[in-house]
């Protein structure tokens, strides 16, 4: 994902749908006959076409799909950072069609928390003010008793004074773990988490985000192509062509 998605201002064409239909107190996140369609050399490219998922409270989902099979995009979507074409998104109990860019600019910062191969993370700043960018953006107090239960959790605790340089990968991706969660977010949205990190220290972070969801009620959507990584997840959504091709749960 780019800062271009973040700032695409689309024009939106949502089909009629019953006024009463809601995402329900179980779904997190709910996508319903989405559809994005890019212009690619003067012709038309459905990067979605028709999508319907719903992602549950508490749960870990990986999206999975070669190049150009419409991963990355269903996220895109599905977490506010573009516009689809047709069809509707929730996020809790919002739609974000309904939403003006200001509006779905705050949703995306208390409700949503993001985690990037490339950490993302802001070098001038120390590893809790890091964390704690999200809040200070939104103008919420900083709860030091949840901060120190984060930082705890990922395994950043002794390291709130480092600036990310001084941080090995798998600690600047905890940084960014503990940043995602500083809101306490509806939803988790992680691109490639492990893409950047050494097999071993994956796997620490995987069964972080593992542990994030059964011990916290997190719920998690990664994109991935990785099979191993997929296998830490409750359900792996494949998608092909812009299309679901495959939804199966992967844990017992």
């Amino acid at each position: 994902m780019t800062s271009a998605i973040t700032e695409t201002d689309l024009a939106l064409n949502s089909r009629a749908l019953p006024a009463d239909r809601t995402t329900g107190p179980a779904a997190a996140v709910r996508v319903e006959q989405v559809t994005r369609i890019y212009a690619a050399g003067g012709q038309p490219v459905a990067a979605l076409d028709g999508v319907d998922a719903t992602f549950t409270r508490g749960t870990f989902t990986a999206v999975m799909g070669p190049s150009g099979s419409g991963k990355s995009t269903l996220l895109q979507t599905a977490a506010g950072l573009d516009r689809p074409t047709s069809g509707r998104v929730w996020v809790g109990d919002k739609e974000l069609s309904r939403l003006s860019e200001a509006k779905l600019t705050r949703l995306r910062r208390s409700e949503i928390g993001f985690v990037f191969q490339n950490f993302n993370l802001v070098g001038a700043l120390t590893v809790e003010e890091n964390v704690t960018l999200p809040l200070r953006l939104s103008g919420v107090p900083v709860d030091r008793r949840w901060l120190k239960e984060v930082v705890e959790r990922v395994g950043v605790g002794e390291r709130l004074r480092h600036r990310p340089a001084e941080l090995s990968g798998g600690q600047q991706q905890r940084v960014a773990i503990a940043r995602a969660l500083a809101m306490r977010p509806t939803v988790v949205f992680a691109d490639e988490p492990t893409g950047a990190l050494d097999s071993h220290t994956a796997a620490e972070v995987l069964a972080l985000l593992r542990s994030i969801v059964d011990d916290q009620g997190q719920t998690i959507i990664m994109v991935t192509h990785d099979q191993l990584a997929a296998s830490y997840a409750d359900r792996v959504l494949v998608l092909a062509d812009g299309r679901i091709i495959s939804d199966s749960g992967v844990r017992a």
